[in-house]
């Protein structure tokens, strides 16, 4: 059985609960391959590149991870990667509800890749990358949110925005 899991995401930027599903998934699986998606619907403040850069310095020596960039659907980057799961982090029951439809769909696309769920940390239940942002650009603190790489790139939003 193949013990690897895809963890995918747009990392807009990467933050500290990204870190924390990450960590928590390689105590499950013995690879957790971080698919950072292009998903230009999103309309990412960074591009694939640098995310793919920020990912890559935040995890930098983890034993067990690979960061690789994708765009196209999430089960082809799971076969790819001889992927046994997808690994999705929960943040509240809001999240629930696009995430099931999600796996659902991903079931049924291929039936041999579970999807497993990874409870948020309490510290890290209202972070997300859109308020990340959101303060970054606005000249607040967000250095408890994000890895030391991300806080840089951060600066030269609130830079450009104020």
């Amino acid at each position: 059985m193949n013990n690897c899991a895809i963890y995918p995401g747009t990392f807009d930027p990467v933050s500290l609960g990204h870190v924390d599903v990450v960590r928590r998934g390689l105590r499950l699986f013995d690879r957790v391959v971080i698919g950072v998606a292009e998903n230009p619907g999103k309309h990412p403040v960074f591009d694939l590149d640098t995310r793919v850069q920020l990912v890559q310095a935040t995890f930098t020596g983890e034993p067990g991870v690979e960061i690789v960039p994708f765009s196209g659907l999430l089960v082809q980057l799971a076969q790819q990667h001889h992927a046994s799961a997808i690994l999705r982090g929960l943040r509240a029951a809001s999240d629930f509800e696009y995430e099931f439809q999600m796996a659902t769909m991903n079931r049924r696309l291929d039936s041999e890749i579970e999807t497993v769920f990874v409870m948020a940390r309490e510290d890290y239940t209202f972070v997300s990358s859109r308020f990340i942002r959101e303060i970054a650009s606005m000249g607040g603190d967000v250095a408890s949110l994000v890895p030391a790489p991300v806080l840089p790139l951060l600066k030269q939003i609130s830079t450009r925005s104020g």
